[in-house]
């Protein structure tokens, strides 16, 4: 009954230790330059929205606090009062506010 013990212990011990050999990384990965694909994302994401020419989906998608009614406002704002004429004129649409806009004033432009 002795034997039959240790000799269980032992396997469960060469088999611990085997497979903590295979689980073990390879190799360090290397610390380069960053992905073009990381690169590009960012320059995208510094291009300014120009109130006058987006649609409602990308104000969605763009502004912090602008869900779909407040991006299909500032759009029917702009089809009937004409193009903005500064970002300040947001301001005005039902639902925008101070705060929504100074956190998303660098983001935009009026063309």
């Amino acid at each position: 009954m002795r034997t039959g013990f240790i000799s269980s212990l032992v396997f469960a011990l060469l088999t611990t230790l085997s497979t903590a050999t295979f689980a073990a990384p390879a190799a360090k990965p290397e610390s380069g330059p960053a992905p073009m694909a990381q690169v590009v994302s960012t320059k995208e994401q510094s291009a300014k929205i120009d109130l006058n020419a987006v649609d409602a989906p990308t104000l969605q998608r763009e502004l912090s606090g602008v869900g779909e009614a407040k991006a299909n406002a500032i759009v029917a704002y702009r089809d009937i009062n004409g193009p903005f004429a500064s970002v300040d004129e947001l301001l005005e649409v039902k639902g925008i506010g101070k705060a929504i806009l100074d956190r998303n004033r660098e983001k935009l432009e009026v063309n």
